[in-house]
């Protein structure tokens, strides 16, 4: 099967807002407002991971944090959230407006805290958005 990429349907924006709301939670109500800033997006991953909130084995809340990492990659170097369906099945990604190149950040973080690496959000984050910026200037893109 060829990798078939459209727009995220009801279901795949409904699941990927559960994933979102679950980290936003972690704010107290009144303080929600901070998810809407990529400062405090990174801040509460990091905050996350530092206090061991989450299990090697909760693969669930591991990628609800990759989504998180996905809505601050997309808010700073402008991609879009889209479905992309193959034979292993379908998943949410980035991708780079008008071009193939795809950010797959669900499972980001999730691989390395499960396979025991140290990650630092901020740096990490920082890595993957100039990896990002260098792919989108191979293919004629500027980032914004």
């Amino acid at each position: 099967m060829d990798q078939k990429i459209e727009e995220l349907s009801a279901e795949d924006a409904a699941d990927l807002e559960a994933q979102r709301s679950w980290v936003r939670d972690h704010f107290e109500p009144e303080a929600r407002h901070h998810y809407e800033t990529l400062d405090g997006k990174l801040r509460l991953l990091e905050t996350i991971l530092t206090n061991g909130w989450i299990k090697l084995d909760e693969t669930w809340k591991l990628q609800s944090l990759g989504a998180t990492l996905g809505d601050a990659i997309k808010q700073r170097l402008g991609l879009i959230w889209v479905a992309v369906e193959d034979e292993y099945g379908r998943d949410a990604a980035l991708q780079v407006p008008q071009t193939t190149v795809l950010i797959f950040p669900l499972t980001m973080i999730s691989k390395r805290i499960e396979s025991g690496d140290a990650l630092d959000i901020a740096e990490f984050f920082d890595d993957l958005c100039d990896m990002i910026d260098d792919m989108k200037n191979n293919h004629g893109f500027k980032s914004n």
